[in-house]
């Protein structure tokens, strides 16, 4: 089957290639891919995480072709999602654990459903673990990327005040559409304390959100966008007086006992309402993965990005 392959040497370290197709175990369901989405952690961490050779990826959606031989996960014919922590799908078959999956209805554009897994149920997990955050004051860092917009507008559904902290003032485009009440391109311009923050910089950006924090509060360190480690002064916080705390999110992981599969599922239904917009920033075909991968590290997508599979003429179904 074709598949995008990690090759040092390429663009962007990718290439399309033959591998072979994926031999699913009894847990897993064989999916025709439509359509996968990048992460920036896909791209940006590649050389560290993906072997040559390798076929990266942890989003896709497209049709089941063949069922899991345990009898857990939908039938053959179903358009599902799909999460897969050893990556693979960014090719024209993946095998996918059925506890990582959900049903995608009819009215879903299946490359809407491919921007969900990583992003959407991350934001989702971290909001989580802010707790109750009705009527209380939430800060977004990188506001204008996947994980952040997916945040921002969980957040505005839960209630909280939110406020969505961008690199730059053409990062800002449709934040307040999708319910920020606030846009800062400066953490300074903040005039009162938060209850919460999620945080997908790091750096310095993290050490100064940490800050911002009211007594009580919480912030949650979720990516590192800026690949800068985070410094902070926490004698100057003791001598605050102010009680607060700060956790490194972790989604989940193999055998953490954190399947994507409901809260992917809770996800397709709110996109299925309308009540929940992708953000798809870029989208075309997967042969142009390497413009893809190089718009999100330039920070040039706002959102998500989208690669449509097109099926190999050779290719079974």
């Amino acid at each position: 089957m074709r598949a995008l392959i990690h090759d040092p040497g390429a663009p962007a370290g990718l290439r399309l290639g033959d591998v072979p197709e994926p031999v699913p175990r009894a847990d897993q369901a064989l999916i025709q891919v439509h359509a996968a989405s990048l992460n920036f952690v896909d791209v940006a961490f590649m050389a560290e995480r993906a072997r040559p050779g390798a076929v990266p990826g942890m989003d896709a959606a497209g049709v089941v072709v063949e069922a899991a031989a345990d009898g857990s996960g939908p039938p053959p014919g179903t358009r599902v999602v799909s999460f897969g922590w050893a990556a693979g799908a960014w090719a024209e078959y993946r095998a996918a654990d059925t506890a990582e999956l959900a049903v995608v209805p009819d009215s879903v554009d299946l490359g809407a459903a491919s921007a969900l897994p990583a992003a959407g149920v991350t934001a989702l997990r971290a909001l989580r673990r802010l707790g109750p955050v009705i009527g209380r004051r939430v800060l977004v860092t990188g506001a204008s990327g996947g994980v952040g917009r997916f945040a921002v507008q969980l957040a505005a559904r839960a209630g909280a005040y939110v406020i969505a902290a961008v690199g730059g003032p053409d990062r800002a485009e449709g934040l307040r559409e999708l319910g920020a009440d606030e846009v800062v391109v400066d953490l300074g311009d903040i005039a009162a304390p938060v209850f919460g923050v999620l945080d997908n910089v790091g750096g310095a950006v993290l050490a100064e959100a940490f800050g911002l924090l009211e007594d009580g509060g919480c912030a949650q360190s979720i990516g590192m966008a800026s690949r800068a480690p985070t410094t902070i002064d926490f004698e100057k916080e003791r001598l605050a007086g102010v009680r607060k705390r700060l956790e490194p999110f972790v989604v989940g992981g193999p055998g953490a006992g954190s399947a994507f599969g409901p809260d992917l599922g809770h996800l397709v239904d709110l996109l299925a309402q309308g009540a929940l917009d992708p953000q798809i920033g870029w989208r075309g075909s997967w042969d142009r993965a390497p413009e893809a991968a190089e718009a999100l590290l330039a920070r040039r997508v706002r959102g998500k990005a989208v690669l449509d599979i097109s099926q190999h003429p050779d290719s079974s179904d």
